[in-house]
């Protein structure tokens, strides 16, 4: 399998990025230039995390050509009308310090979505998103935007992992043409992953560890992820899940692992 998808408007989106959430300041910057120096290519913020500033530095300073970097943000509650979604798009790039980004997100399925997806869809048209979508939608929570808009989303960000994969969710957005992409793929720290027994037998086929089998899983199954690390050797681990594939077998046992439900109680006030 490649190590990018390419979206539904032919942009081509790495299969691993880096999340920063909690990531600010020098500190912050530093640590998200670690990730770029392992091969980290896809860069995740928003405006909730209160970092694009310091993610915008780390790509200033990294010495990489912006076109080889994908970078995502989200607009969160505060953008929540068509004109508040206007600004702060502007707001975001402003303080990124970028022309435009790579994905541009509605960050949860707010009452205002439909508007404030119209504001994304403008700045997809205006360059300044080259791809726009949602997170944290379900079914039904994306059927508005589906009705409504003129460009379907190119990306569902969701929570996603082997206690809660959401496979279903994922066939659905497939349907309609969506990249599914995982957000908290080892559960957030919710839930201990590298110390499951089923994951960490079948690494020891592969010489791999629980935490390579748990991203592989997702890979395979066509979802994106964006796992967060603030150690440059489980950077480096992340991205070693391409030099082997999981067998039908395989995939089955760690299904087995779905919980049916999520690891965040304030994920159920969306459902």
């Amino acid at each position: 399998m490649n190590n990018f998808v390419i979206l539904n408007n032919g942009v081509k989106m790495p299969m691993i990025g880096y999340g920063t959430v909690g990531l600010k300041g020098e500190d912050g910057i530093k640590t998200i230039l670690s990730a770029i120096d392992c091969g980290y290519r896809m860069i995740d913020t928003a405006r909730m995390y209160g970092n694009e500033a310091d993610v915008g530095e780390a790509v200033r300073r990294c010495g990489i050509s912006r076109s080889e970097l994908f970078i995502t943000t989200k607009l969160n509650e505060p953008c929540n009308s068509y004109e508040k979604a206007k600004q702060g798009i502007e707001d975001s790039l402003k303080k990124l310090g970028l022309d435009y980004v790579d994905l541009l997100l509605i960050h949860e399925p707010y009452p205002e979505s439909v508007e404030m997806y119209k504001a994304l869809e403008e700045a997809y048209k205006d360059g300044k998103a080259r791809a726009i979508g949602v997170s944290s939608f379900n079914e039904r929570k994306l059927k508005p935007i589906l009705e409504n808009c003129s460009i379907i989303p190119a990306v569902n960000q969701i929570e996603s992992h082997v206690y809660y994969p959401e496979l279903e969710l994922k066939e659905y957005l497939k349907a309609k043409n969506i990249q599914t992409e995982a957000w908290a793929p080892f559960g957030g720290g919710n839930v201990k992953i590298a110390e499951e027994p089923i994951l960490i037998k079948i690494g020891e086929k592969y010489g791999k560890t629980a935490n390579h089998v748990a991203l592989r899983f997702l890979v395979q199954n066509e979802i994106a992820a964006i796992p967060k690390s603030r150690n440059p050797e489980r950077m480096k681990q992340n991205l070693e899940i391409f030099d082997f594939n999981l067998t039908d077998e395989d995939l089955s046992e760690i299904k087995k692992l779905d919980r049916k439900e999520t690891l965040y109680d304030w994920m159920k006030g969306w459902e």
